[in-house]
């Protein structure tokens, strides 16, 4: 059922990859308003190997969780017992921090009694939207981080259709492949982008995988390759580099942005008619791939909605609102909530979609969803 209360005050937990993050966030009448929100990074565990070790990921989260809680409810001024619940990702992520933070909150809401909610880190990315922003149900989402890209349509909360989707790398995987290519260090996506700004992005010609296909699907892993081979074929001063990363990138914009506008173009904005377009994830981000993206909105006669920088990485206060959204909704069961709920490293938002035309399969590397 759903909760009648119209204040929730829910903690929420994340530590799917290598951020150790806790955030309270009290949610009225729709309304989300952050009481605190902490987050500890795992860059200089990470740096030497350039790029996130799960072993090393874990035994940080182990180390950082009940610090970082602790931190989010004193920042909060919110009690343990005024909680109205605790949310975690339970998935997908790296399975070794995925149980930590599961474990963590499942620990606070036994001992004080409220219900655990296991919340998608997916449907967290993709809600996020709706901390800082008017971002009305529905509209349509590109998701783009370090583990996923794809575009859904969402219906509401829990409603969900997957409409494309990388076939291999994540476009925030191939900028952080390409940054240890070129040995810019970790992590990668923002040193890309920092060399990019003084780039010429038509200086290499490299190429755009499925740019002409019909469809929403979408391919990195080509792109990643011609770019470690234009490295290789030459001693690269630093604006040749700057020129690489400048196409790089560009090659990257141009295959966001035309899949893009194919979306919006089918996309059915609902009675109102407002088509909204939002994109969330860590590459969400970046300023040039945001930038084109608002233009390809604006054409299509759709607004463009981001979350705050701060909440398009992995963040736990989008996990407290999906968390407070589904607590409100009455997608818990029973007094405990999602207690029996087991970690899951892969936890796709379109679960039939993914079964029925799943994006990777045995042997094949593949999107992460």
């Amino acid at each position: 059922m759903p909760c009648m209360s119209k204040t929730l005050t829910v903690l929420g937990i994340e530590t799917s990859c290598d951020e150790t993050a806790a955030a309270v966030l009290r949610l009225t009448d729709g309304r989300a308003e952050l009481l605190s929100d902490v987050i500890r990074t795992q860059l200089e565990e990470h740096a030497p190997y350039l790029g996130v070790v799960p072993e090393i990921a874990a035994r940080a989260h182990a180390e950082l969780a009940d610090l970082t809680v602790k931190a989010a409810m004193h920042e909060s001024g919110v009690s343990y017992s005024e909680l109205d619940g605790v949310a975690a990702t339970s998935g997908p992520g790296l399975i070794g921090g995925v149980l930590v933070g599961m474990m963590t909150g499942k620990a606070i809401a036994q001992a004080a009694s409220k219900p655990f909610v296991a919340v998608n880190h997916l449907e967290g990315h993709a809600l996020s939207p709706r901390l800082g922003n008017d971002c009305p149900f529905p509209y349509l989402l590109l998701l783009v981080s370090g583990g996923h890209c794809q575009f859904l349509e969402v219906r509401g909360l829990g409603q969900y259709r997957r409409l494309g989707s990388t076939i291999d790398d994540a476009v925030g995987e191939a900028f952080d492949k390409t940054a240890k290519t070129l040995g810019l260090g970790f992590p990668g996506g923002p040193a890309v982008e920092r060399l990019a700004e003084g780039g010429n992005a038509e200086a290499f010609d490299l190429p755009r995988p499925l740019l002409n296909r019909p469809g929403l699907d979408m391919s990195f892993a080509g792109l990643k390759t011609a770019v470690a081979r234009a490295a290789a074929d030459t001693d690269m001063s630093e604006a040749e580099l700057k020129d690489l990363c400048a196409s790089f990138q560009g090659a990257v914009t141009d295959i966001l942005s035309t899949k893009a506008a194919l979306a919006l173009a089918d996309f059915d904005p609902g009675e109102d008619g407002h088509k909204r377009f939002v994109v969330a994830g860590g590459v969400a981000a970046n300023k040039a791939i945001r930038a084109a993206l608002t233009r390809v909105a604006e054409e299509a006669g759709a607004t463009l909605i981001a979350p705050p920088l701060r909440h398009c990485t992995d963040n736990a206060a989008m996990i407290a609102l999906a968390g407070a959204e589904r607590l409100a909704a009455g997608l818990v069961e029973g007094d405990a909530g999602d207690l029996a709920t087991g970690a899951r490293p892969r936890w796709p938002l379109d679960e039939a979609a993914a079964k029925a035309a799943p994006v990777y399969d045995t042997g094949r590397r593949g999107a992460k969803a």
